[in-house]
């Protein structure tokens, strides 16, 4: 519903809807940092320092926001109104058909001073939601780790870290002030991006080998509260490049 198939362009989403919510925070305002670690397993982590995902108990499913979130397909607008409508992903919706499509997957929660979790198989919570320590640092956040379902995602399919690496380069360019890291232990491959200047920086690049015409015209906008930015930047190109 979600990957668009088995083969490794769609292993490759697993881990981009989980990223877009690491994102949806960024853009928000609550994040400036995410990590995506490939283990030698085939397993991946999902680090941020958002706010957490809920974990109070919901108040028709009767059981922890988290277990929601992560187990029932559309819950995302259904915590704390807009707070995940910024970029692409919503929790809720893409983290729950990754969890469906793992055959283990790993939360922790770091929110409002304790610390969460819950553990699933095949989709399905083992326990529910446990407090299993508490912090004082002021560093909340989640930590998503899980590990694709060989039995869907049949053959040899594999992450692809050149793959990955443009993916989050772009999505580090087009939010501003984010730093996106990259660790593969499977070759000891780490890749770090950050950029101050957004989609404006990511003009300059796309048009580092063109010769420039214009300077970079940039503007941003608020509406019906949906935030909007737009860069345009004349060059020498013969046909027009839209990105969106």
């Amino acid at each position: 519903m979600y990957v668009g198939g088995t083969d490794v362009k769609a292993l490759h989403h697993l881990i981009y809807e989980v990223v877009d919510n690491s994102i949806d925070e960024a853009l928000a305002g609550y994040c400036n940092k995410i990590s995506i670690t490939i283990h030698e397993d085939d397993s991946v982590t999902i680090k941020d320092n958002g706010r957490g995902i809920p974990v109070d108990i919901h108040p028709e499913k009767k059981v922890s926001a988290l277990q929601v979130v992560m187990t029932v397909l559309h819950a995302g607008g259904k915590f704390g109104g807009g707070s995940y409508k910024v970029s692409g992903g919503l929790h809720g919706v893409g983290v729950s058909a990754v969890n469906a499509l793992s055959d283990w997957c790993e939360v922790t929660v770091r929110r409002g001073g304790k610390i969460h979790f819950q553990r699933y198989e095949k989709g399905i919570p083992k326990a529910p939601v446990n407090v299993i320590g508490t912090y004082s640092d002021g560093q909340t956040g989640n930590q998503t780790t899980f590990h694709f379902d060989k039995e869907i995602f049949k053959g040899d399919v594999s992450y692809n870290f050149n793959s990955l690496i443009q993916r989050f380069r772009e999505m580090a360019f087009v939010t501003k002030g984010v730093t996106i890291e990259l660790h593969d232990e499977r070759e000891n491959h780490d890749m770090s991006f950050h950029f101050e200047g957004g989609i404006a920086s990511f003009a300059r690049y796309l048009n580092r080998n063109r010769e420039i015409i214009s300077p970079i015209i940039y503007g941003e906008k608020t509406i019906d509260g949906i935030g909007i930015e737009f860069v345009v930047q004349y060059t020498d190109a013969y046909a027009e490049s839209v990105y969106t």
